[in-house]
Order: structure tokens, then C-alpha cells, then sequence
């Protein structure tokens, strides 16, 4: 059972990570004109970082490449400065990605809230989509005002019906050859089945547009050669250099982390972070010191292999190989797939990668979560994912604060004594002390007050200082008061501790979270 199982296990990658491969082509190919390097370069790299960052993954399964995000970090730092400085810039980002998995500070990538995972997919469904149709359009040289100048246009109207229908052909095939049989991914045979049809096609005097065409030229690769950046190292070399480093690592990890995420929501399994920053920073690494633009993890391309049936690093492996023997050996099938089949694969990928329950929300869920989302995925559309996140978690952030804010009470006692207890219910932090402030009445009060913080915790300096302030004015008004259950390290924080301050072994023993600490 165990070995059938296994056997089971190793076709299924095998398969999926062909299938990835064929699908790596065409983005390849358009990440490598958005950057400004040649399709050959952009598949290159492709072929490292899958074959590196499936050997250290620490997700098995995840599938890396070029991308679009990195893609666009370096166009501009190409554009300037040539190849030299990205190949160095390429080294360097992997060196801090190492760093930072080594430091294991990818754990704190985790922390970003479900609303912002969510807005993203969304957004980035979205993008994938739109990405699609720059491969229903043409170059066609016009003239203006006496002068030749090459623009993208569309197809003309009965290419571009024809396009569309096998598309749609294409998503049929994917929809209903599992509902057949398991055996094969639906993709691959979409893709193979497309392939036989734009051959005939071909043959009878009619082009399907392939990937040839879409590329400009007759893919034929090589292997990766060994080679060092040429570049003098120098202050102002690591100034140009550092900068755009520094964003491509952060933007490829944090791709890489939610890519991470998506998969483990998808096969109910958890991978390593930290452990996936030291693989995406040894490939881009690698990649550098190979002639590589970099790259990070790409979420379509996981959740095809996902969807496919891999789930072991073999089928990144198989996905890598796959792609370099496809360019070296079967570049006259590479270059006769139809985009009308890997346009068909990437819509399919399109459907099951967003989100359709958020759709339908509505009351069910907090305005909050709701607000995060839209805002999430039109910054993913409109900007880049690495904003789209940071704003999501900041907005996530604030919004928790204001929540968590208002939820602070306090419990009015009169003693017998005569003093007033007010019994705080709630944290304490930078979010609640403009309410906390409210809560006591000074001039009313007694002349000996008792606050309790048995109910409630003292987070940040801001939380301190609120403290203070109000001892300072019950102290200004000629009143006694006692902090009751702080713990001593808020007693270390408060300016007036040793004569407001009475201690008993019932203080707690939590930290605030202060660098004064």
C-alpha cells in the first residue's frame, strides 16, 4: 500500500511539474520585457531559482521563478546601470534574504492578518488577469507626424474571436477532464491537446499565435554559465546597489511568505518560514553569480503545481528541469504552444486563486476586515504587492488599536474607609489612554484614591505616561493616591513610583513594552 501510494505520489509531481514548466514559459518571457533583459536571461533564472529553491525550501511544493514584482523592483536599476550592477544587486539581495532567515525574522511575516492575505489574492487574481490580455495585442509600426513608431494593438476582430474561443476551449478542457479522470493534470493536457490543434491549424494555413511569436524570436537556450559580477566594489557601487537590494529581497520574501501561506491553507500543512528566506536568498544568491535577474516564489505557478497534485520538492524539481530541457531540447514544441492555452491556463488559475466568499460577506464579518480587503487589493492592482501589504497591516494595526481602544472600563467602589477604588477593566496602551483619562474625576474624588490594575495590563511607554500623568494631578490636588497589582517594571517607569506607589505580592509579573527596559 505504502509503495503504490509513493509511486502514486512521484507521478503526481512528476506531471505537475511538467505542467509548471510549460506554464513558466510565457511568463518568463514577459517578465524578462518588462525588466529589459533578453527571454533567454528571464528563463535562465526561472531555471535556477526552481531547481535552487527546491532543493532548501522550506514549503515542498512552492514553485520559484522570475516575477513580475522583482521584475519590476529592477527595471529601472537595468535601465541605468546595464547587467553588471544587476548581477551584484542579485548577489547582495540574496545575502540579506539569507540573513534574515537566519536571524529568523521571517516568523514575523506570519503576522499578517487574514484581511491583508485575503485583499492580496484578490488583488493579485486580478493582476494575473489583466496581465493575460497584453497577449491579444501585436506590435504594429504607425506613423506620426512623418516619424515610424512601434505600439501594442489588438488583434484584429476575427483573430481575436478566434483567440477567445480556444481559450475558452482550453478552460473547458481543464474544467471537465478531471471530472473524467485524475490520472493526468487537466493543464497538461489542456496544453498538449492546444499544442496538436495549433500544429493542424497550422498545416491547413491557419497561424494560432504561439509563443514564438509572442516572444519575437525562436526560443533556443543554454545552460547558466559561471560568471562574477563585473563590477568594482566600491561606497558608491554599494549606494546604487544597497537600495534596490534591500526592496527586491523584502518584496520576493514577502511573495514568498504569503505564496508560503496560501499553500498551507491549501493542503492543511505548515511550512518553514525561516527556513524559506535561507532558500529564496541561497537561489537569488546563486542566481547572481549565474548570469540571473532574481526572483522569488510565484503564487500561480504554486497553485497550479498544488492543484496538479505536487506536493513534494520533486516537483519543483521536475518543474525546473523540465523548463531548461523544454528550452535546450524541445524548443520546437516550446515555441509551438498557442498563448491561447496558457492564456486558458492562467484564467482557470485566475478562478480558483480569488477569493469568491468575500464576495458575499457582507454584515458577516467587522466594516474593518471588509475595508482592509478593498484596500489591500486595489493597492496590489494599482501599486505593488509589497505596499499593498505594508498599508494592509498597518490598517490592520490601527484599526485594532481604535477597536481595542474603546473597550476599556472601570469599576467605581466607595470603602468604607472612605477611599474611592476605580477598578480598571481592560488594556492599557496607546489606543486607550485619551479614554482612561476620562474615566477618573478629580476634583470630586475623595482625598484618597485606590486604582486597581488587577483586571488589566499596562502594554506600552504611552500606558506609563498616562499613569503618570494622573497620579500628578491627584498629587497636584493635595490627594493620596495607590496604584494597586502594576508590575515592576511599570513601578521603574513611573516618574513618582517610591511615593504613590504600594507594592504587594500580588504584582504581576508581565513586561511593558518600553526601550527604556
Amino acid at each position: 500500500m505504502k509503495e503504490s501510494l509513493s509511486r502514486q505520489m512521484i507521478k503526481d509531481d512528476v506531471l505537475s511539474g511538467l505542467t509548471v514548466a510549460l506554464a513558466l514559459i510565457p511568463e518568463s518571457v514577459a517578465f524578462a520585457f518588462v525588466a529589459g533583459v533578453s527571454p533567454i536571461l528571464s528563463l535562465q533564472t526561472a531555471v535556477m531559482m526552481g531547481l535552487v529553491a527546491a532543493i532548501f525550501t522550506g514549503r515542498p511544493g512552492m514553485i520559484s521563478s522570475s516575477t513580475a514584482a522583482i521584475s519590476v523592483v529592477f527595471a529601472s536599476l537595468i535601465a541605468q546601470h546595464g547587467l553588471e550592477y544587476l548581477f551584484a544587486t542579485v548577489v547582495l539581495m540574496g545575502v540579506i534574504q539569507i540573513l534574515i532567515g537566519v536571524f529568523k525574522l521571517g516568523k514575523y511575516a506570519r503576522m499578517i492578518p487574514y484581511p491583508v492575505m485575503l485583499g492580496f489574492l484578490n488583488g493579485l487574481s486580478i493582476v494575473m488577469f489583466l496581465a493575460q490580455w497584453e497577449q491579444f495585442k501585436i506590435n504594429k509600426t504607425v506613423m506620426v507626424d512623418g516619424v515610424k513608431i512601434a505600439q501594442k494593438v489588438w488583434l484584429p476582430t476575427s483573430d481575436m474571436t478566434i483567440m477567445l474561443l480556444f481559450v475558452a476551449f482550453t478552460m473547458a478542457i481543464i474544467h471537465f477532464v478531471p471530472k473524467l479522470t485524475k490520472a493526468v493534470p487537466s493543464s497538461l493536457v489542456a496544453i498538449v491537446v492546444m499544442t496538436i490543434i495549433a500544429v493542424a491549424l497550422d498545416k491547413s494555413g491557419y497561424h494560432l499565435r504561439t509563443v514564438q511569436d509572442f516572444a519575437g524570436m525562436e526560443l533556443k537556450g543554454s545552460l547558466p554559465k559561471f560568471h562574477i559580477p563585473q563590477v568594482k566594489i566600491s561606497i558608491d557601487m554599494l549606494k546604487v546597489v544597497f537600495p534596490y537590494a534591500l526592496i527586491g529581497g523584502l518584496v520576493g520574501l514577502t511573495e514568498a511568505v504569503l505564496t508560503l501561506r496560501v499553500i498551507d491553507e491549501m493542503t492543511d500543512t505548515r511550512g518553514h518560514t525561516n527556513k524559506e528566506c535561507i532558500a529564496q536568498g541561497i537561489a537569488n544568491t546563486i542566481n547572481g553569480f549565474f548570469g540571473g535577474m532574481g526572483g522569488d516564489a510565484m503564487i500561480g505557478q504554486s497553485i497550479i503545481n498544488i492543484k496538479s497534485g505536487g506536493r513534494t520538492r520533486l516537483s519543483g524539481l521536475v518543474a525546473a528541469s523540465g523548463l531548461m530541457v523544454f528550452i535546450m531540447f524541445g524548443s520546437g514544441f516550446v515555441n509551438a504552444i498557442p498563448l491561447a492555452g496558457l492564456v486558458g491556463v492562467m484564467f482557470m488559475v485566475v478562478v480558483g486563486t480569488f477569493k469568491w466568499e468575500s464576495l458575499r460577506y457582507g454584515n458577516k464579518v467587522p466594516k474593518e476586515d471588509i475595508i482592509v480587503v478593498i484596500a489591500v487589493s486595489l493597492i496590489t492592482i494599482f501599486a505593488d504587492l509589497a505596499t499593498a501589504v505594508i498599508v494592509g497591516v498597518i490598517l490592520s494595526a490601527l484599526m485594532f488599536a481604535w477597536k481595542k481602544g474603546k473597550s476599556i472600563e472601570v469599576n467605581k467602589v466607595n470603602s468604607n474607609c472612605g477611599s474611592k477604588i476605580y477598578e480598571i477593566d481592560g488594556v492599557l496602551f496607546f489606543g486607550s489612554v485619551l479614554k482612561f483619562r476620562d474615566l477618573f474625576d478629580i476634583k470630586d474624588d475623595p482625598d484618597n484614591i485606590i486604582i486597581d490594575f488587577k483586571n488589566s495590563k499596562v502594554m506600552d511607554h504611552s500606558a506609563i505616561e498616562a499613569i503618570n500623568s494622573i497620579t500628578e494631578k491627584y498629587f497636584n490636588a493635595g490627594k493620596k493616591i495607590i496604584l494597586r497589582h502594576l508590575s515592576k517594571d511599570c513601578q521603574m517607569l513611573l516618574k513618582n513610583a517610591e511615593s504613590i506607589i504600594q507594592v504587594n505580592i500580588e504584582d504581576p509579573n508581565y513586561h511593558v513594552a518600553d526601550d527604556l527596559l
